[in-house]
């Protein structure tokens, strides 16, 4: 017999792994989702029979927690990661192409020869760069201090000019922080290059999906949670959590514990006053970063590759999505562009007529290939702004009051707005709340 039960609210991946978490705990679990659909942000559509993912989402070696999930959910061979990490980096201004590719060295040694190689810099600003590199592996990223600083402000002070910032830091910098280097928390980039890059040479190594998103995280999710026992409501907008006597309800729903796994903005409105221990308006302060996708189909092979990164354009990374997609001929190209402010509200026109030549340019387009189809998704508040100060406005997987918790990549997790992140921040609520409640507790099962 279950003795306790637990309401999540959220069916992204914090809230998935809340719940598989509690239920491999033996307790009572009701997942509410507002959508028809599990898997939060990384999920896919469908348009004209082919299968859309709604943005590029790829993940490192070194996200231990996300691939757990993935095992978990039973679609671990679903993904692939590459031996070495091995980025193709192209310019619209040079037709010569260059990498980012790490030898069998440990770190950071594992990086010195593609430097010293890296044909978007001069001699002397590489060796500048190892240098920054190796004094941003000595930053303490726990520090207050370092939140409240720029990553921009760090590089300028450690000799790196803009070219630099543009065609190295910010390759990485965009795509995982939402953010360019002036106006991310120096404290979340540390992290980004320290345990991506620096601590361990296979940390970075790049993994994507072989399946649209929506099967690699939301259907795989729902079979799961069936089999874990868990109830899932979809199409449920939960407006009330309210606590009673010992225990919370949820919309009437009686719960014993309960896990808030929503946007900042969800949390602090569903949360009773006081419960998180932030001042009023701290969702808002937050605030979100937007990412815009491109969506390009051309009617024959134009990339061989299954992605690279771009300099010195105003795109940033580019992938080939045809097998995921579903596409029997031509080819897919997916553009993913991280903190998309000035382009969020940018009619379709006016982003094919900016931005396809910019494509067109770095794919080597040639009179032959075809345009099919050009359309665009957008995802308003892909992240919570990563800026300078951001960790004082993070809330603590455990909340003032008891048996409530908090999930989501927004929270205290010490990583940036990730898919690790969004894992990582159910672990943590779940471990609140077996921490919270007295040892008759855990007996799930009598």
């Amino acid at each position: 017999m279950i003795t306790r039960r637990v309401g999540v609210v959220g069916g992204g991946l914090a809230g998935l792994t809340a719940a598989l978490r509690c239920a491999d705990e033996g307790l009572g679990v009701t997942l509410f989702e507002a959508r028809p659909r599990l898997g939060g942000l990384t999920y896919s559509f469908q348009r004209d029979g082919l299968w859309i993912d709604n943005g590029q989402h790829v993940f490192l070696r070194c996200c231990t927690a996300y691939q757990g999930l993935l095992e978990r959910l039973g679609v671990a061979d679903r993904v692939t990661v590459q031996d070495r990490l091995d980025v193709p980096v192209r310019s619209e201004l040079d037709r010569r192409g260059g990498r980012l590719r790490r030898t069998g060295l440990p770190a950071p040694l594992h990086l010195g020869s593609t430097l010293a190689r890296y044909r978007w810099l001069s001699p002397a600003a590489r060796a500048r760069v190892v240098r920054a590199a190796l004094a941003l592996g000595r930053v303490d990223r726990t520090d207050p201090e370092v939140d409240r600083r720029s990553f921009g402000d760090w590089l300028t002070a450690h000799g790196q000019d803009q070219r630099a910032i543009e065609t190295v830091w910010d390759l990485i910098g965009i795509a995982t922080l939402n953010a360019p280097a002036e106006r991310a928390s120096l404290a979340l980039a540390a992290t980004v290059f320290q345990v991506g890059l620096l601590e361990s040479a296979a940390a970075a190594d790049i993994g994507w999906s072989l399946v649209p998103l929506q099967e690699l995280h939301g259907d795989a999710a729902s079979r799961a949670l069936a089999a874990a026992g868990v109830t899932v409501r979809t199409r449920s907008k939960v407006r009330d959590v309210v606590p009673a006597g010992d225990g919370w309800t949820v919309d009437g729903a009686a719960f014993d514990d309960v896990v808030l796994a929503v946007p900042p903005s969800a949390a602090e409105m569903l949360a009773p006053a006081g419960a998180i221990e932030l001042e009023s308006g701290w969702a808002e302060e937050l605030g979100s970063t937007p990412i815009v996708n491109l969506h390009v189909i051309y009617d024959r092979v134009v990339l061989d590759e299954p992605f690279f990164a771009a300099v010195d354009s105003p795109l940033q990374w580019v992938f080939d999505r045809t097998h995921q997609a579903g596409l029997s001929r031509g080819q897919y190209i997916a553009v993913s562009l991280s903190a998309a402010e000035d382009l969020i509200d940018t009619p379709v026109p006016e982003l094919r007529d900016r931005l396809l030549p910019h494509l067109e340019r770095l794919l080597r387009i040639t009179d032959e290939a075809r345009l099919v189809e050009f359309f665009v998704t957008r995802e308003r508040q892909a992240t919570f702004r990563q800026r300078p100060g951001t960790a004082g406005l993070r809330a603590s997987a455990r909340t003032a009051l008891p048996g409530l918790y908090l999930a989501g990549a927004w929270t205290d997790t010490g990583w940036p707005a990730t898919m690790e992140g969004a894992v990582r921040s159910g672990e943590a609520a779940v471990a609140a709340l077996l921490q919270g409640r007295p040892a008759e507790r855990r007996e799930a099962v009598v």
